[in-house]
């Protein structure tokens, strides 16, 4: 469990004195406001926005952004208003504040998947300020972390809420590693068979995979190096959500499913056409399969996300 003085340790690294002084005032006054509240886990339930100012912190978001998510839930829950977040807080703050109380109002009925784009385009509307968002993804993903404390057919409903709405928000903004979570964990209330299957079969073989996966980006990395490039060359297990959407899709079986890793090279330049070489020394190590390159270097995706995908 995260306590105030973690999130002004991190704080630390790259905020003022009076920022962290403003923050430490704002646990203050969301724990006043919120005194007595219990979550349905039955802790207290000033840990939910300490959590989510801990995802923001270790971003590095401003000062202005930590003291929102520390009071985002206060107009909705308690007593308290925004004229008096305004008074202690300033402007900024209450304008967050009240961006995120609206998004709250929001209600998702039945017909949510015709709806999902609406709904999108509701949320991104009233984020005139990305920092709404960010706050507001965060304050899902705590909530999908802890939804087991929810009763099943509220779980899928969330699930399928996160899923449809709040997930393609979150890789619009290019956080992957929000997206990548918010998925599996709806899979886990969607499907649940799924996911605890897929999980069994995927953490089998996790020791043999992340040897395989080091062995490989080393390869990589050297090979790199060699050609006077420079630049970070990662590899990860593909995470649940996605191996599942390939296997209902491409109707394969676990067994079948090839890319269960995935590498990515990061270059230190701002030269396409070293991506290019970077691209041709992966070709070079390993034969391309046949329709599974995408050039979005030339052809960039909605959220300009640009990249070679081999």
């Amino acid at each position: 469990m995260i306590r105030i003085t973690d999130i002004l340790e991190e704080g630390q690294k790259y905020l003022s004195r009076k920022d962290l002084e403003m923050i430490e005032k704002a646990y203050i006054f969301s724990a006043s406001v919120h005194h007595g509240q219990l979550r349905l886990s039955g802790e207290p339930y000033l840990i939910h926005p300490l959590e989510v100012t801990g995802m923001l912190v270790k971003m590095g978001l401003d000062a202005a952004t930590l003291i929102t998510c520390l009071l985002h839930d206060t107009v909705e829950d308690t007593l308290a208003t925004l004229e008096q977040i305004e008074e202690a807080f300033g402007k900024d703050v209450a304008f967050l504040v009240d961006g995120l109380t609206k998004i709250s109002k929001i209600t998702f009925g039945d017909q949510m998947e015709r709806q999902a784009e609406n709904f999108r385009k509701m949320i991104l509307a009233m984020s005139s300020d990305i920092r709404i968002l960010l706050v507001k993804l965060t304050d899902r993903l705590h909530n999908m972390r802890t939804l087991d404390f929810q009763q099943a057919d509220r779980q899928a409903f969330i699930a399928k809420e996160t899923l449809e709405v709040y997930d393609p928000l979150a890789a619009r903004l290019g956080i992957n590693w929000i997206k990548d979570e918010l998925e599996d964990l709806s899979l886990k209330y969607i499907h649940p068979h799924g996911y605890y299957e897929l999980m069994e079969r995927v953490n089998k073989k996790a020791e043999e995979r992340n040897r395989y996966v080091e062995e490989v980006r080393n390869i990589i990395h050297k090979q790199v190096e060699n050609f006077g490039l420079k630049g970070d060359v990662r590899g990860r297990a593909k995470h649940f959500y996605s191996i599942f959407k390939k296997m209902h899709e491409q109707r394969i079986n676990f067994d079948e499913v090839y890319d269960l890793t995935a590498f990515r090279i990061i270059l230190d330049s701002d030269e396409e056409r070293k991506c290019y070489e970077a691209l041709s020394i992966i070709h070079a190590l390993w034969k391309p399969v046949p329709g599974r390159f995408k050039d979005y270097m030339a052809m960039p995706k909605a959220n300009n996300y640009r990249s070679l995908h081999t």
